[in-house]
């Protein structure tokens, strides 16, 4: 059985299950469903045995049972086995859970269930996950990555497949997929496939080749132009993007420019302006990381980065029709621009 784990995090949660100590619960719940798809598919496909399944593995839907059906399950008793496996997908529309916080009180230890509850978290004042909690079991909240953790995220998932990618490389990516974390794991598993025998380094030519994203005209380079104040380059971008919808179109610059600009006004109040002391201060993976936004210190005043960040919400509530009748986007982009810019 797995140590109760008052915060439980992803990969302590994999380390366990990879250590074959399995919890009698597993609550799984939160709006990111990769890091929950993960933790179940990886107990459904390892927790028993290939011939073992047939008898001791359930998997049902939350539409399709009742809490009290769920713990009559769970209270079975494996066959021929170490342990049962039930697996309550989309338990997000179990109905009443009475029975189960009844079931969480004493749970079968020769069973492992598992709930997973995507697109929302359960009212941490219920009683339900502390007495799960108490009795042994794991409760797990999946958050969204921020952008600035994606580049990292991408990194690791490499890793596991022996590969690398250059810096460029894991921001184009990033930005043209952003933290849709099930598409950008497939993405990066295409372009590991396709890459020649004794080839592990993924580069720009690669992901242009692969994902579809230019090398020149990118997000990376976008935000490069930004933060150097290059004007002829981020306009020769801008003009890419709105005149290639399959780039993403302008609207995937908006929330680009935005995250920028909002963590180049946090690196005006940070207390050392280095790289080491912006990377730090911003959370980034690496002082490497804050060069940009060290650029952005020297070209654009707090008070100026203020007036843009206002702006790039006008900007952003403009593309969605607010206060705009008709106004197409790529032309509201080039007035955000030569705002910035200018």
């Amino acid at each position: 059985m797995a140590e109760k784990r008052q915060t439980a995090t992803f990969e302590g949660i994999m380390d366990d299950l990879k250590a074959a100590k399995y919890a009698p619960v597993y609550i799984l719940m939160g709006d990111e469903a990769y890091f929950i798809d993960q933790i179940t598919d990886y107990i459904a496909q390892n927790a028993l045995a290939e011939e073992e399944r047939d008898f001791n593995q359930t998997v049902c839907f939350g539409v399709d049972v009742t809490s009290g059906q769920v713990a009559d399950m769970a209270r079975r008793f494996p066959m021929m086995a170490e342990r049962q496996v039930v697996i309550v997908k989309e338990a997000q529309n179990i109905k009443n859970w009475d029975r189960l916080e009844q079931y969480f009180e004493k749970p079968q230890p020769t069973t492992v269930l598992v709930l997973a509850y995507k697109n929302g978290t359960i009212d941490g004042r219920k009683k339900i996950l502390a007495k799960a909690q108490n009795a042994g079991g794991v409760v797990f909240e999946s958050k969204k990555l921020y952008e600035r953790e994606l580049p990292a995220f991408i990194l690791e998932h490499l890793k596991k497949h022996g590969a690398t990618i250059d810096v460029k490389s894991c921001q184009m990516m990033a930005d043209h997929i952003g933290a849709d974390l099930s598409r950008l794991t497939s993405e990066l598993d295409k372009v590991c496939l396709s890459m020649p025998e004794g080839s592990r380094q993924i580069t720009p030519e690669v992901v242009e080749e692969q994902v579809g994203v230019s090398k020149d005209f990118n997000g990376f380079e976008f935000r490069s132009a930004i933060a150097n104040r290059d004007i002829l380059k981020a306009n020769r971008i801008l003009k890419y993007f709105d005149s290639n919808p399959k780039s993403g179109g302008p609207f995937m610059l908006i929330p680009l420019l935005f995250n920028f600009f909002e963590n180049l006004m946090l690196a005006h109040y940070a207390p050392q302006k280095t790289d080491s002391g912006v990377a730090q201060f911003l959370d980034l993976r690496s002082p490497w990381a804050a060069k940009e936004y060290m650029t952005g210190l020297r070209n654009y005043s707090g008070m100026k980065t203020m007036q843009i960040v206002q702006k790039i919400r006008e900007t952003d509530a403009k593309s969605k029709g607010l206060d705009n009748p008709s106004t197409p986007v790529g032309d509201l982009l080039k007035e955000l621009v030569f705002f910035i810019l200018h």
